[in-house]
């Protein structure tokens, strides 16, 4: 007996498959239900189709600060049910929103991203190797030079 398939039911399947992190498929097809073959045969049919839906959704730590402004201008007479609405629709939760404001309203401007905060610190930390290293180079030239004038000073001594 051959069973049919909804396509709703086929995308939902297929997005299981391609978010499905560290599991195999067959564990996926046992979840849903379906011979792993034919799940596989869905996967070849519909990849490309379906690859951009999933890429399509974002995680909020990726949106850019153009793509938060506009979600909280948006957003922004909303409250309640139809917050969460609007929140739902857009992958996102209330407390992301309010992150987003407060991040926004400190100081005018964004924190910079942690890859700017890193590269700014290996820097920081850089400059500071380079400060030690000139300084103790600076103490031994002192030190050579007072040793040179003690020299001169005790030759100077032993010539009279």
């Amino acid at each position: 007996m051959k069973t049919t398939y909804s396509e709703s039911f086929i995308e939902q399947a297929l997005v299981k498959v391609y978010a499905r992190g560290g599991r195999t498929i067959r564990s996926v097809s046992e979840e849903m239900n379906v011979n792993h073959f034919t799940l596989k045969n869905w996967m070849r049919m519909k990849s490309s189709k379906l690859i951009s839906l999933v890429t399509k959704e974002k995680r909020p730590q990726d949106w850019s600060a153009a793509e938060q402004l506009i979600a909280l201008h948006e957003s922004h007479g909303l409250s309640g049910e139809s917050l969460h609405a609007w929140c739902r629709e857009k992958g996102l939760f209330a407390h992301h929103l309010s992150s987003w404001r407060a991040a926004f309203c400190t100081d005018g401007k964004l924190l910079p991203n942690t890859r700017e905060l890193r590269t700014l610190k290996d820097e920081n930390e850089q400059l500071k190797r380079e400060l030690v290293r000139k300084e103790k180079a600076l103490a031994e030239a002192a030190a050579l030079l007072i040793l040179q004038k003690k020299f001169r000073a005790l030759w100077e001594g032993a010539d009279k």
